[in-house]
């Protein structure tokens, strides 16, 4: 990268400051902007929801990713060839030829190759756009050369050369020419001519020593598949008779044995042929002669073919072939194997001997490579033409491109829908719309990855009705409950063109939503603790109880008898009484002790204490999500995809609310029969707990408090507590002697 002494623009965008790319002489110095300050440093050529085509216009090293040098590079070419530079921000799909810089080389060149395909299409007008330069058919149709290097019939007007064209693409193949038509280049007529050359040669051969190559005329090649049809089954007969002539005691075994006859007799012989013709060719002797008139019978047929073709031209009237004989039969192929084996040209074959030779008389070689020589001149002409075709692409669709690799703005500047080039589409799932979905292109590095973007992830594997494709998609969740999140739940993806894609979810990254769900969190996983505990005690029992019922039964146990009624015992309840009477007393006193202490309190200390409460419970939970939201980064879910990512492309809370929208109903009255109807139990329990909670609110704020023995106020509060002191002193002073008593009047 040069110096930086360009004059840049900044803008915060997702709480981090990028660059700003406003006008066209952003672009043209994007080579002097730091490397450090990109938003992207590479991202893949395919996957992307952008034309695939302009993409790999940039990749000029073709390895699959756009890299900063090659955006500066396109950037400072299309700036140069341009005369307003700032039009490329409006990303038209049309270019005036007046708006091509004709004052540098190669604006002048893209100048004249626009008006030749202009002149080609039979189009007249000032300007040319993407549809005029893609269609290279359409553009070379009209034309006999074309610069690519291949020569099609139409390229002559030469009758021989045109049937020599045809010829070749019949024989050695084609290439496709830029008017679409199939061709031959260079190669393939070279491929051609010297297939020609070879295969005459190999025909030459056969005719220097015809009767050594051909023993059998024209039908060697028939005769040599006769011999091969049966060649291992002679060798097999010829070396059971040696092992015979070696020990005369293993005659019976190398021959067929009768008990695998009789194993079949009983069955259709003919369809047992393949079983018969693993027996041995003939019955073996001790003399190695094979008799052709014993033969076994799943091989008479091939051997009635083999003795038209060679035995009976041979040996004819024999019937009986030694090993010898036989041996002279396969040496007499020898020569013939070795000139098909060492056949070359066998591309050009299907023309006859006669049409080649032809061909290599009339020698259109020299006249071909001319021709395509001639085309090849227009190379540079060619090369103008596709230079305007990446011209028109790029005016149309390299600020976009900018906007999702420099600074992200487009990504940043979504209204509620799919905008920027790594967005496949929405994904519809459990009452919410994800309107962020990515294409994933490796599950194994997004399991390495997803952890580290702190955001809520699904991951679905979708499939297309229509056409049978699949694909994989990880979308972010930011709004809404999660509790039915789970793998295996079905929903509906749309792409960015509309088409529908059945989803299923595969796996799920828990992270936080929102605070609002974290606070409650602590509360909800207490709730689902005592629910599970209370299942799984009652399941336990059930599974229990069940389990002794089969025991029992499977043993004929009967059923255990009722236990006789047990006579009251007083003493016994009189005990338990006291236990729960002792225990009422004990959860008494403390909740007197604990509503003394809260009625002691002023209202705002009283709410402190709650608020404090709460905090304890939710506030680590709160605490957590706070500082994951405010990290959500979707840097690591494209780093996983291929991209490599150079700042943080954070996710806020409120850009998330973006991201995912929630069904809203509208307040709905009628009567629905079917509406959940609230238990006579549950709607007593809320009105005594309101009741409860006023009854409270009236003893903590009125003057009625003196009634369970409290003090109103501090004044009170003394009295109370002097009160006890002057009991103490009075009972401590003595009490008045008694009077004596008086003596009754005697």
């Amino acid at each position: 990268m040069a110096n930086n002494t360009y004059d840049w623009k900044y803008v915060s965008l997702g709480g981090v400051t990028r660059v700003q790319i406003a006008n066209g002489e952003d672009i043209a110095h994007l080579g002097e902007l730091d490397q450090k300050k990109w938003t992207v440093l590479s991202c893949p050529v395919k996957g992307l929801e952008f034309d695939e085509k302009t993409l790999s216009m940039i990749d000029t090293d073709a390895d699959g990713k756009i890299r900063v040098g090659e955006i500066v590079a396109a950037a400072e070419w299309l700036t140069s060839v341009l005369k307003d530079k700032d039009a490329i921000l409006k990303g038209e799909d049309t270019i005036p030829l007046a708006q091509i810089n004709t004052e540098c080389e190669a604006g002048k060149k893209l100048y004249d190759s626009a008006r030749q395909i202009l002149a080609n299409l039979g189009l007249e007008k000032d300007s040319i756009s993407v549809a005029d330069t893609s269609d290279s058919v359409a553009i070379f149709a009209k034309t006999k050369l074309n610069g690519d290097g291949i020569v099609t019939p139409a390229s002559t007007d030469d009758e021989d050369l045109k049937k020599t064209i045809e010829t070749i693409v019949s024989t050695v193949g084609s290439q496709t020419d830029r008017s679409g038509e199939p061709g031959v280049d260079a190669e393939l007529v070279e491929k051609f001519y010297a297939a020609l050359a070879d295969y005459a040669a190999w025909l030459d051969a056969a005719e220097a020593d015809l009767d050594a190559v051909r023993p059998y005329g024209d039908d060697t090649s028939a005769a040599l598949d006769a011999v091969n049809a049966v060649k291992d089954k002679v060798a097999d007969y010829f070396m059971r008779c040696k092992l015979i002539n070696f020990d005369a005691a293993v005659s019976e075994a190398l021959d067929v044995s009768v008990e695998k006859v009789s194993a079949i007799s009983g069955t259709d012989l003919v369809a047992n042929e393949a079983e018969i013709a693993t027996y041995p060719l003939a019955r073996p002797e001790k003399d190695p002669i094979l008799p052709l008139n014993a033969l076994n019978p799943a091989w008479q047929g091939a051997f009635e073919t083999l003795k038209s073709l060679v035995l009976d031209k041979d040996f004819p009237g024999k019937d009986s072939l030694s090993e010898a004989e036989w041996k002279t039969v396969l040496a007499k192929f020898t020569p013939y194997t070795n000139w098909m084996d060492a056949k070359k040209g066998s591309e050009v074959e299907p023309l006859g001997a006669e049409c080649i030779r032809a061909l290599l008389a009339a020698d259109k070689k020299e006249a071909l490579l001319a021709l395509i020589a001639e085309d090849r001149a227009l190379e540079e002409e060619a090369a103008g033409i596709d230079a305007v075709d990446k011209l028109t692409h790029l005016n149309r669709d390299f600020y976009r491109l900018l906007r999702n690799y420099v600074n992200f703005s487009e990504y940043y500047s979504r209204d509620g829908e799919p905008s920027a080039i790594f967005e496949v589409g929405k994904l519809y799932i459990d009452e919410r719309c994800c309107n962020f979905c990515v294409k994933v292109e490796d599950m194994g590095k997004q399991g390495d990855m997803a952890g580290l973007s702190n955001m809520f992830l699904i991951y679905c594997t979708c499939t297309q009705k229509a056409t049978g494709k699949t694909m994989d998609i990880v979308a972010a969740m930011t709004a809404g409950d999660t509790d039915d999140l789970r793998p295996g739940k079905n929903a509906l993806f749309y792409d960015r063109s509309g088409l529908d894609w059945d989803a299923v979810v595969t796996k799920v990254v828990d992270n936080p939503i929102s605070i609002k769900k974290a606070f409650w969190s602590p509360y909800r996983k207490l709730a689902k603790f005592v629910s599970d505990k209370i299942d799984k005690n009652a399941a336990d029992k059930d599974t229990a109880a069940v389990a002794k019922l089969q025991t029992n039964a499977d043993a004929g146990v009967p059923a255990a008898p009722a236990a006789a009624k047990q006579p009251f015992d007083i003493a016994k309840f009189a005990g338990i009484f006291a236990a729960i009477g002792m225990a009422i007393g004990a959860v008494g006193v403390a909740l007197a002790a604990l509503f003394r202490g809260l009625f002691a309190l002023k209202w705002w200390q009283l709410l402190l204490v709650i608020v404090a409460i709460m905090l304890i419970i939710s506030g680590p939970a709160c605490f957590i999500a706070w500082r994951k939201l405010r990290r959500r980064n979707l840097g690591p879910v494209l780093n996983a995809n291929g991209w490599a990512v150079n700042s943080k492309i954070l996710i806020n809370i409120l850009f998330g609310k973006t991201l995912t929208s929630v069904a809203k109903y509208p307040v709905v009255k009628g009567n629905d029969p079917y509406v959940k109807k609230i238990p006579v139990w549950r709607k007593i329990l809320r009105w005594l707990i309101a009741l409860l909670i006023v009854a409270f609110g009236c003893l903590y704020f009125t003057d009625n408090l003196g009634c369970i023995g409290l003090p109103r106020h501090k004044a009170q509060a003394e009295e109370v507590v002097e009160a006890p002191e002057t009991v103490v002193e009075e009972a401590a002073q003595p009490a008045p002697e008694a009077a004596p008593a008086e003596t009754p009047a005697e």
